[in-house]
């Protein structure tokens, strides 16, 4: 058989409040009903996400997950961030609701994904829909390795607390060892996690360290994703 759909259905503490978090992303409320159970159905383009009501859901513990396959994750991130920037001023990177940046992460075939996480504590994660096919070039460094694998534990496997450990111990370690691009790259997620964890004296510090440091053209060229995510981070610390 072919032309099978699956469509997501997550719990939401209010359907009102995602109405109005997925509203903010581009979707729309294509469907609205109270009784017998609060439901409502969000709608983008050709996919949709349903969302039922449920009391008492407490976000920092919900289980609610998803992934989604779509054509270009960057220019959907763009599109969230755009949304967000609209309503609140900035992109929203720390607590819940939140969204990280794109990363290519070791573990999903080079594919450069996402995560949304929104209100009621669902994350949403988000993949091409091709295996990037141009492979990226190995870490010239150990904190480049170690970062790749910091990546996994933090958005993969959710374990803040073991990536900030692994990459606490090696930027003490061979921080000053690396090629300025990779250490800003750790550095710059090393403030995501602390922001992820409600330390802002920590994220400023580190913010601070990406912003002092002097880089070359050819640098700040390698540097540009890293860069700008310390920009949308320091909107957040």
């Amino acid at each position: 058989m072919s032309g099978e759909v699956t469509i997501p259905l997550l719990p939401c503490r209010s359907i009102d409040e995602a109405a109005e978090f997925y509203r903010m992303l581009g979707f729309q409320l294509t469907l609205h009903q109270t009784r017998p159970n609060p439901y409502i159905v969000m709608a983008r383009d050709d996919w949709q996400i349903h969302f039922f009501g449920v009391d008492q859901l407490d976000p920092e513990n919900s289980y609610g997950t998803c992934l989604v396959f779509v054509p270009d994750t960057g220019a959907l991130w763009d599109s969230f961030a755009a949304g967000m920037r609209e309503v609140h001023g900035k992109v929203l990177v720390e607590g819940i609701p939140r969204v990280t940046r794109p990363r290519k992460r070791a573990n999903t075939g080079n594919r450069a994904g996402f995560s949304l996480t929104d209100p009621s504590g669902n994350v949403i994660r988000f993949f091409p829909q091709q295996e990037d096919t141009v492979k990226p070039e190995a870490p010239q460094s150990k904190l480049g390795r170690t970062l790749a694998k910091a990546i996994v534990l933090g958005e993969a496997k959710g374990d803040t607390a073991q990536a900030v450990k692994l990459l606490d111990s090696t930027l003490a370690r061979s921080g000053d060892e690396a090629p300025k691009p990779e250490l800003l790259d750790a550095l710059v997620y090393r403030a995501e996690l602390a922001l992820r964890l409600g330390d802002r004296a920590k994220a400023a510090a580190l913010l601070k360290q990406v912003g002092d440091t002097e880089l070359t053209e050819a640098e700040c060229v390698a540097a540009a994703g890293a860069l700008a995510t310390a920009e949308d981070l320091r909107g957040g610390s």
